[in-house]
């Protein structure tokens, strides 16, 4: 089983997908790979969302794909059982922590302070999601962290674009991104798939 820093190293970028239609999955994650970014974080906002996934996993193996928006123990069993290959969580809570880590599947934790992170370190894991990016002090904010938390690694999500991303990335504490930007709902609404690839490779260049 790949941990979650194998996953983040797949690419610069995670990118965090909202599909609205179960036949936008695998076109979408096709795409993605087709730019050069072989992973997909879908977000469970949706209700066709666990079905999307089972589709990515049954069709597109090549893509790592990964279920984010987990907020509860429930969540993280559904996502486990529609093929999800990681998880991801916008905070977190020792019951939730210990509902993903029972699944045996890579995941990150959502932190937004230093004491989140810290109990995340406390609790064995070192890489972590930091959400709402932008919002939560951003680069300034991160690039203080490796002086009092040198341990912990972030993918850095809300608020990420491809203008302020390589700023994120070239921090030693962030391992890569998380970002909508690749994307964009009206895209994928429009099946204009090659749009998708075009962005995809240009975020897989980033760095």
């Amino acid at each position: 089983m790949p941990s979650a820093s194998d996953v983040l190293a797949l690419s610069p970028v995670v990118p965090v997908v909202v599909v609205d239609a179960v036949e936008q999955a695998v076109p979408v994650a096709r795409a993605l790979a087709a730019g050069g970014v072989p992973l997909v974080e879908l977000t469970l906002r949706t209700p066709v969302a666990l079905d999307a996934i089972r589709a990515i996993a049954a069709e597109v193996p090549e893509v790592a794909v990964g279920a984010g928006t987990i907020t509860s123990p429930g969540a993280a069993k559904q996502a486990l059982d529609a093929g999800a290959q990681f998880l991801v969580s916008p905070g977190c809570t020792p019951t939730l922590l210990a509902a993903m880590a029972d699944t045996g599947l890579p995941f990150l934790p959502g932190t937004a302070t230093v004491s989140e992170a810290i109990a995340v370190l406390e609790a064995g894991y070192r890489t972590m999601k930091f959400f709402p990016a932008e919002a939560s002090g951003g680069v300034g904010y991160l690039s203080t962290l490796p002086t009092v938390i040198p341990d912990a690694v972030f993918c850095p999500t809300g608020g990420i674009s491809a203008a302020n991303a390589p700023a994120y990335l070239s921090l030693a504490n962030v391992a890569c991104v998380g970002g909508s930007w690749l994307t964009p709902r009206d895209v994928l609404a429009a099946g204009d798939w090659a749009r998708v690839t075009v962005l995809a490779h240009e975020a897989a260049t980033l760095r």
